[in-house]
C-alpha cells in the first residue's frame, strides 16, 4: 500500500532573487501533497552587524544598531510584499497550516540563516534551498539544511524551471550506504507518489543491500521500479548519475550527500559535490 504524506514544506529566503523558482518547485510538492508552505525570511541581529574584535564608542554602535534596524524594516517590507503576490500568483492560500489544504506563510527570522534552517528545518518534511552559486553564495545554508536538520533537502537548480509533473518519475542514486538508504527513507513520501521510480546504481557495490534488494523492498511497498545499472568510469561517478537520470528521463533525483567529509569533498570533489555542482533538475539530498 503506498504510505506518507508531506505536511511541511520549509524554504528560507533572502533578497537574492532566488527566491521565485525556488517556491515555484515547492508549490508543486504542496499542491500534490495539500502541504503547508513555510517561508522564513532571516535579518541580522544589531551584534551581528558589528565588527568582530572591534572596540567602538556607544554612539557609533547606536547608529549602526538604527541603521541595521531601519535596513532590516525595509527588506522585511519588500520580501513580504513580493512572497505574498508569488503565493497569490501561484495559487497558495495565506494561512497557517491546515491539513489537506495547500497553505503558505510568511514569517520572521531574527538572526543567520543557518540558524533559521536549523529552528525550522527540523520541523519539516522538506527543507527547499537554491542550487549554490560556486563555493560561497547559498553553500551554507545548504550545508546548514543537510547537516543541522536531519531533513531532506531539495536543491533547486536555476536552470530547472518547476511544472506541474516534478516529481512523477524520480530518480534514486543508489550504493547501499547508510546515507542511500536514509535518503530513499525520508524521501518515501516523494518516492511513494511517483508515477515511475528508477534506481542508478553502478555495477559494483561494497554494501550489502543491492539495487535489486531495494527494488523488492520498494515493491513490498506497493512501488515498482526500474534498475538502470552503469559502469563506473574512475573515482567520481557524480556526472555519470547526473546523465544516467537525464537519459532515464527522471525529473528529480533522491541521493545520499556526503559519504566523505563536506569539507574533503569541496576540496577534493567527490560525487555529492559534483552534483550539487552541475544538477540541472532537482535533487533531493540526505546526509
Amino acid at each position: 500500500m503506498r504510505e506518507c504524506a508531506m505536511h511541511t514544506i520549509m524554504l528560507p529566503v533572502r533578497g537574492d532573487g532566488k527566491g521565485r523558482n525556488v517556491l515555484a518547485h515547492a508549490t508543486v510538492l504542496a499542491k500534490r501533497f495539500g502541504a503547508h508552505v513555510r517561508i522564513v525570511h532571516c535579518h541580522p541581529t544589531p551584534d551581528d552587524m558589528m565588527p568582530y574584535g572591534v572596540v567602538m564608542p556607544s554612539v557609533l554602535r547606536k547608529q549602526i544598531e538604527e541603521a541595521a534596524g531601519r535596513n532590516a524594516d525595509v527588506t522585511r517590507t519588500r520580501l513580504t510584499t513580493e512572497f505574498r503576490k508569488l503565493a497569490e500568483e501561484f495559487g497558495l492560500k495565506d494561512a497557517d497550516p491546515q491539513p489537506g489544504t495547500t497553505t503558505a506563510r510568511f514569517i520572521e527570522f531574527e538572526g543567520k540563516q543557518v540558524d533559521a534552517v536549523r529552528h525550522y528545518g527540523r520541523v519539516a518534511d522538506l527543507i527547499c534551498v537554491p542550487q549554490p552559486e560556486g563555493a560561497s553564495l547559498g553553500a551554507n545554508t545548504l550545508k546548514s539544511a543537510l547537516f543541522a536538520s536531519g531533513r531532506p533537502v531539495m536543491m533547486c537548480p536555476d536552470t530547472d524551471p518547476a511544472h506541474d509533473r516534478l516529481g512523477t518519475h524520480v530518480a534514486i542514486a543508489w550504493n547501499g550506504s547508510i546515507e542511500a538508504s536514509r535518503a530513499v527513507g525520508l524521501a518515501m513520501p516523494i518516492i511513494a507518489h511517483a508515477e515511475s521510480v528508477t534506481i542508478i546504481s553502478s555495477g559494483s557495490i561494497d554494501h550489502p543491500a543491492s539495487s535489486e534488494e531495494l527494488r523488492h523492498y520498494l515493491e513490498s511497498k506497493g512501488i515498482p521500479s526500474a534498475i538502470r545499472r552503469f559502469e563506473a568510469r574512475g573515482s567520481v561517478v557524480g556526472h555519470q548519475l547526473l546523465s544516467e537520470s537525464r537519459s532515464a528521463e527522471a525529473d528529480m533525483l533522491v541521493m545520499g550527500a556526503y559519504h566523505e567529509s563536506y569539507e574533503r569533498e569541496s576540496i577534493f570533489g567527490g560525487n555529492s559535490q559534483v552534483v550539487v555542482a552541475k544538477a540541472d533538475l532537482p535533487v533531493v539530498l540526505v546526509h
